[in-house]
């Protein structure tokens, strides 16, 4: 059995791991990263965001052809290459594996393939198929990710009850396909296989889709997905989901109270993730947990003296790549003795890939009045917006949330076209305490989709000028 000591043992590679490898290796501490898969880059990058907005993009650009005449171009007979487009989705995830490895090597961070243990006292075994390395380290940090739930009594399967890992390697979209949970996931794909041209029921357990989202969010995302084509059941249960001939059975459980039983090519189960902490070594330290999820403080630091974890495992932290990344170098920045801000959770910025997109931060109108708030809201829609007549994208508005005694922003919600790139902008001036007077006076370039985002904050006081 060898030993090998360092400064700092991450165990795993995904967006939160690699990044505060990085930034372990920019600060000159003698830097391990533990990984089980055979790539890097952990869920987002293998079966999460990034493969999973390359068949967005397909979808986005399948939809184009199919209406392409009002933009003055005809394509006859267009067809969809679905394995080309796996294969290209497979390529970029590859793409950006190797520069994972290149960033280790450039940063001279040691990687150990294998599944790393904790056993106490800053040791950690690295377990392979030739046995076992035990690495020793004045730091560990965990950060091992999730994976998604499953219903009980079901298993995934490659072609008709999946999870976000298998419906990434479909050969051909399902011509029909139930989708069990409305949150990022679920809403992604019903967006992009209706798309694809697959029949979709979306079911959703609580009254709204993406539930999490301001309330007026989830109502036009409902009312967008219903006018495309896309079933929406919420206030639902999918029950009794049994394989057959052909695809799967499920009888849904109506809000009505009804029952109905349909048939459908396949099923996706995006009901939630859970941590990924069992079998990693935690009994062997004081780390605590909450139903698997471990806890930590504003720094990272779990129970055990030099142990921190970040990203999905964290209790109470919201399961997103840049919030796992920014955990990281949060935890990396204390073990250095670096000056760092603990994480703001009120400048968490959230974003749905949907048709339309989603992108919010902050308190949501429902949440601002709970917490006692006298609250003013301004909303601006995109039909009098140039870029998105110009895009042919007219649905959504900016929402923005904001206390009516002392002008500060609370919170802003966007549904509209690309609204992932652009709530930065309410991130950024949130997180330098800018106020509406700040952002209505701020010049917004013409003609872009930005421009809502202006007349939002100047409609609060009635001043927009397109309204």
């Amino acid at each position: 059995m060898q030993s090998m000591s360092y400064d700092l043992i991450i165990i795993g590679s995904g967006p939160g791991g690699y990044s505060a490898a990085v930034r372990a290796g920019q600060y000159g501490l003698r830097t391990a990263i533990v990984e089980k898969n055979p790539r890097l880059g952990g869920t987002c990058l293998l079966v999460g965001c990034i493969p999973t907005k390359s068949l967005l993009h397909t979808a986005e650009i399948w939809e184009h052809f199919q209406n392409p005449g009002e933009n003055g171009i005809y394509c006859e007979n267009p067809r969809l290459d679905f394995a080309k487009a796996i294969e290209r989705k497979n390529q970029i995830v590859s793409k950006h594996s190797k520069g994972i490895d290149f960033l280790m090597r450039k940063n001279k961070v040691d990687v150990f393939r294998g599944r790393g243990v904790l056993r106490g006292g800053g040791k950690v075994d690295v377990h392979t198929d030739d046995g076992v390395k035990t690495l020793e380290a004045k730091n560990i940090m965990i950060a091992t990710g999730s994976e998604a739930r499953m219903l009980p009594g079901l298993e995934p399967d490659p072609e008709r009850i999946l999870t976000n890992v298998e419906i990434l390697d479909l050969r051909k979209p399902p011509k029909s396909m139930v989708i069990i949970g409305s949150g990022a996931v679920g809403s992604e794909f019903a967006s992009m296989f209706h798309r694809f041209g697959t029949k979709i029921t979306l079911v959703e357990m609580l009254p709204r889709i993406v539930p999490l989202e301001d309330e007026e969010v989830s109502r036009e995302l409902a009312r967008i997905f219903k006018k495309k084509g896309i079933r929406v059941e919420t206030g639902a249960k999918a029950e009794n989901i049994q394989r057959c001939d052909g695809g799967v059975k499920v009888t849904l459980t109506l809000a009505s109270g009804a029952k109905e039983e349909i048939s459908a090519d396949a099923v996706l189960v995006g009901i939630g993730r859970r941590p990924v902490t069992d079998n990693i070594g935690l009994e062997n330290t004081r780390v605590e947990t909450d139903r698997g999820f471990i806890k930590v403080d504003e720094y990272q630091r779990t129970a055990e003296p030099g142990v921190y974890a970040i990203g999905d495992v964290v209790a109470g932290s919201p399961q997103l790549a840049h919030v796992a990344t920014r955990e990281g170098l949060i935890a990396v920045a204390h073990i250095a003795g670096k000056p760092v801000q603990p994480l703001n959770r009120r400048l968490i910025p959230s974003c749905t890939y949907t048709d339309p997109g989603i992108g919010s931060c902050g308190l949501t109108e429902a949440e601002a009045r709970a917490q006692g708030y006298k609250v003013k809201v301004g909303k601006f829609g995109f039909i009098p917006n140039s870029m998105a007549t110009i895009m042919g994208r007219h649905d959504g508005f900016v929402k923005v949330v904001s206390d009516e005694k002392y002008g500060e922003i609370l919170g802003v919600h966007i549904i509209g076209p690309l609204a992932w790139e652009y709530i930065s902008e309410a991130v950024a001036a949130m997180a330098s305490e800018a106020t509406v007077d700040t952002m209505m006076n701020m010049i917004h370039a013409h003609p872009t989709l930005h421009e809502a985002v202006g007349e939002a904050f100047n409609s609060i006081y009635g001043l927009a000028i397109n309204a």
